[in-house]
């Protein structure tokens, strides 16, 4: 995406780099920044090292180092996310830019674990904030309002959740430093219906046939569990256990829709992987046992291995309209682990008999 860059030239922005950074975390608002025509520096802790992201698609040498950087000379500073803030945090002298940047007024903008840095810095206590699900409870511990929002300004300090957030996160950068209005040809930041992922991809994100993978993954996955949970239902003779099956199933169904509805609206097919999962599952579960206890055990494992698979699905896409989908079947999944879990507990412990007290006298030898 080509920006008119003359009056932009002139704005600074520091993004600090550490090994294991979440690539597009860095690629995207990079690529952004040095498109609308501002000079961007990169920040590391040391000299002649090239740093590289956690997923392999970055390697890059850093512009300098922390050590010798003056944060007065910059309009900006970008914290990305990954592994690297775990790194930086631990560098006295990145710690002390960033306060340093926040205590001038500058913009301070943090994305994922980019706000363990600012934890590090005592830089969140009375802020509205954001960050990586993972680490809310570390926000609110050191005095931040968090919100699971994929954005949110307070003041000089923009922070936001995870990939899919991370086109509107750019956006929110770019228009206060002054790109910003009709020329700029940038949606509004609160624009839920905005097509992000095409602003994304335009930064060197993920792209629509990558996505439209993702989401065939998920979509694989989904109809795989509806037909073997389908299976399940049919054997099981427990009737609490079958009616959770059962909303199990509605639950799949709805959210198979999602996943077919958003790759037509990309354009894109079900992959032949999601085309045959349900066969995989009848062969599957045709060889297993009729018992109660292992339907149930089953279909615990069931969940757990797409809580694991979602997971990562819901940290590698630039789309936040892909991500929300990943994130709501994530979140139905822990629901249903929870109650499976209570489920089996209550059936293994009814079949323990408990110990009978001997009684008697003692035998002599």
């Amino acid at each position: 995406m080509a920006y008119n860059n003359n009056h932009f030239g002139n704005k600074k922005v520091a993004i600090l780099i550490e090994q294991g950074v979440e690539d597009q975390e860095f690629i995207v608002p990079y690529n952004g920044l040095k498109q609308a025509g501002m000079e961007v520096v990169v920040l590391g802790s040391r000299m002649n090292e090239k740093y590289k992201g956690k997923r392999g698609k970055l390697s890059i040498q850093a512009d300098g180092t922390t050590t010798e950087a003056i944060a007065d000379e910059f309009d900006a500073v970008v914290i990305p996310g990954g592994m690297a803030p775990d790194k930086m945090r631990r560098n006295p002298n990145t710690v002390s830019f960033v306060q340093e940047a926040m205590q001038q007024g500058k913009l301070v903008a943090a994305v994922c674990h980019g706000p363990q840095v600012l934890i590090e810095g005592e830089l969140l206590k009375g802020k509205q904030a954001t960050g990586f699900i993972a680490i809310a409870k570390d926000m609110i511990n050191a005095g931040a309002n968090y919100s699971d929002e994929p954005l949110i300004v307070d003041g000089n300090l923009i922070t936001s959740r995870e990939p899919g957030d991370l086109a509107i996160f750019t956006t929110a950068i770019l228009s206060r430093l002054g790109y910003a209005g009709k020329d700029a040809a940038l949606p509004n930041e609160k624009d839920t219906t905005a097509e992000w992922w095409k602003l994304a991809d335009a930064w060197g994100g993920s792209t629509k046939s990558e996505i439209g993978r993702g989401l065939n993954t998920a979509l694989a996955g989904e109809r795989y569990s509806l037909e073997a949970l389908e299976k399940y239902a049919e054997k099981e003779s427990d009737i609490e256990v079958k009616s959770v099956f059962q909303e199990m199933i509605g639950n799949k169904q709805r959210q198979i829709q999602n996943l077919e509805t958003y790759l037509q609206i990309l354009g894109e097919k079900p992959s032949l992987g999601a085309n045959i999962a349900n066969q995989y599952a009848k062969v599957k579960t045709a060889l297993t046992g009729s018992d109660n206890i292992y339907q149930l055990r089953s279909a615990l494992g069931d969940v757990q291995t797409g809580i694991g698979d979602i997971s990562n699905l819901c940290a590698m896409y630039t789309d936040p309209v892909a991500t929300a989908i990943f994130k709501e079947i994530y979140h139905n999944l822990l629901k249903y682990e929870q109650q499976l879990v209570e489920l089996y507990r209550a059936r293994i412990n009814a079949q323990i008999e408990p110990a009978k007290p001997t009684t008697g006298a003692a035998v002599s030898m």
